[in-house]
């Protein structure tokens, strides 16, 4: 049986052979660890990107909606203007499964931040649809920042979309869907939006987002054209559309 002094040595000889770990292990090593810890802040940006930001966009968003509400409720003209900057009023597409939508004026990506869609103002002048004719064109986030249109494919011809005001329902419905074009096609914003196969003047929607998800390379459009018009009565009861 070897001695504790000889086992002391068959313990240590192999390291002291080795001399402990090279430069480039170590580099390797070094390495390994600054790839986990990059992967773990990335997947934490991730969480804040596609979970955090809905949450408080979503929050935000809420808020603003109850103070409209609550405006419309006391008689003020205010949001029912049609053209202020905190809110004109509330888009719901019930196949997008995404709630009411508040709607404000622009598409800046503050404004679109705060888990709201924006009619445009510029490179082209979205047609109120309180107008006789013209095209009410919208934009919202597809992924974080509540992603109000992440779910524009689901949306098919013939589906409903309801804009509502404080005064009026306008009961649109989907005729085409684009699945991608370029994010500098300024086209399908015209009042005769080109590609959608209108050629006359009438009371279209459009509504527009980034693709493919997670993206904005391109974008993702769906037209639709004023169906009527209903009057909200005293409970705003919905139209059928919405039931």
């Amino acid at each position: 049986m070897a001695s504790t002094t000889e086992q002391d040595e068959q313990t240590t000889t192999p390291r002291a052979r080795g001399g402990g770990r090279g430069p480039v292990a170590t580099a390797i090593s070094v390495f390994g660890e600054l790839l986990i810890t990059a992967g773990l802040v990335l997947g934490l940006f991730v969480v804040y990107s596609l979970w955090w930001t809905n949450v408080v966009a979503d929050r935000h968003a809420a808020a603003q909606g109850h103070k409209i509400r609550d405006t419309w409720s006391h008689g003020s003209s205010g949001p029912g203007a049609l053209d202020t900057k905190d809110g004109i009023g509330f888009l719901h597409v019930p196949s997008m499964k995404n709630g009411e939508v508040l709607v404000r004026r622009g598409t800046s990506t503050s404004i679109l931040n705060e888990g709201v869609a924006g009619y445009y103002v510029k490179p082209v002048k979205a047609g109120l649809p309180s107008a006789s004719t013209g095209n009410f064109a919208l934009a919202a986030h597809r992924d974080g920042h509540g992603a109000k249109f992440h779910n524009i494919d689901k949306v098919k011809t013939g589906d409903p979309v309801v804009f509502e005001t404080k005064d009026t329902w306008y009961v649109y419905k989907v005729f085409k869907e684009l699945r991608q074009t370029s994010k500098y096609n300024v086209d399908v914003l015209q009042p005769v939006p080109k590609e959608s196969g209108k050629k006359k003047p009438g009371r279209y929607i459009t509504l527009t987002t980034c693709t493919p998800v997670y993206t904005s390379r391109y974008r993702y459009i769906v037209w639709g054209e004023l169906e009527r018009t209903e009057k909200v009565d005293a409970k705003r009861t919905p139209p059928p559309e919405l039931r």
